[in-house]
């Protein structure tokens, strides 16, 4: 058998002539996000609540020389995810990829401690949204007919918990199982659904957790690479997971944590009734 001539492979990452949607774009992994799908060549449609920060990041899309609309919602009620995709089709005339960034975490206490407010804001963004705004896009991109691809931010603690953040992990142990669901259902349409799991990274929403000595140097000995994560690398992941390098890929969660899960894995062997 003959062997193919080899395609190139930098050029499965390029993004050039797609229009990206990006929620929560305005700062953290959502803004490293947006300007790494633009750098490869998208045109990007950001969206979160506060229009002045979304303009700063689209200032820097632009800067980039690509295109960039902000639009300001919220994206937990149902009702102003139309408005984000009507205004993106009539900028741009598609929607080829949606990155699923928004989220949040109210409530840092025990099971006991969580109220239904603090519950229903958590999962209404995390979770609520996400089924819903994904269903939308990818209904446009079915009627596209030209495929297209979801990137869904989940967390490592949808693997492995961490103690008072209990409905915030319930909440992103979900979107993973939403995403293989929507890519079995997807796939005919060739819309593929991949998701990706970060472990404590340096941006506001997690600050908790890496702004006190305690919990970071706590961090660092329990990750291999010996430190937190930056908003870039998983902007990296997102890029590998919205082009065409990651064709035959779909349904699947990355999970990003600079080689914590290994280390806890390691340490399990050490349990003598564990490995009985």
């Amino acid at each position: 058998m003959e062997e193919e001539k080899f395609e190139s492979l930098a050029k499965r990452f390029r993004l050039d002539g797609k229009v990206a949607i990006v929620t929560g774009g305005s700062r953290g992994i959502g803004r490293a996000i947006a300007l790494g799908l633009a750098e490869a060549g998208a045109d990007i449609v950001l969206t979160s609540r506060k229009l002045p920060d979304l303009e700063v990041v689209a200032a820097e899309v632009e800067a980039l020389g690509r295109k960039a609309l902000p639009v300001a919602a919220n994206i937990r009620h149902l009702e102003e995810h139309e408005s984000v995709v009507k205004a993106a089709v009539d900028r741009f005339g598609h929607v080829d990829v949606l990155v699923n960034n928004a989220g949040t975490n109210v409530s840092y206490t025990s099971v006991f401690g969580v109220d239904e407010k603090a519950y229903d804001i958590t999962m209404g963004l995390n979770l609520k949204a996400v089924f819903f705004l994904t269903q939308r896009v990818t209904a446009r991109m079915r009627d596209q007919g030209t495929g297209g691809s979801v990137v869904n931010i989940s967390s490592d603690s949808g693997f492995r918990p961490y103690l008072g953040m209990s409905v915030y992990a319930i909440s992103k142990c979900a979107v993973q199982h939403l995403t293989t669901v929507f890519a079995q259902e997807l796939g005919q349409y060739n819309i593929r659904c991949n998701c990706i799991a970060p472990s404590v990274t340096r941006t506001r929403l997690s600050e908790a957790l890496w702004t006190d000595e305690g919990n970071l140097r706590r961090k660092q000995m329990n990750t291999t690479l010996g430190r937190i994560g930056e908003p870039i690398e998983m902007a990296g992941a997102a890029l590998y997971l919205a082009s065409d390098a990651s064709s035959y890929m779909t349904g699947q969660t990355l999970l990003v944590d600079g080689g914590e899960y290994s280390m806890i894995q390691d340490a399990i062997k050490t349990v003598p009734y564990l490995n009985q």
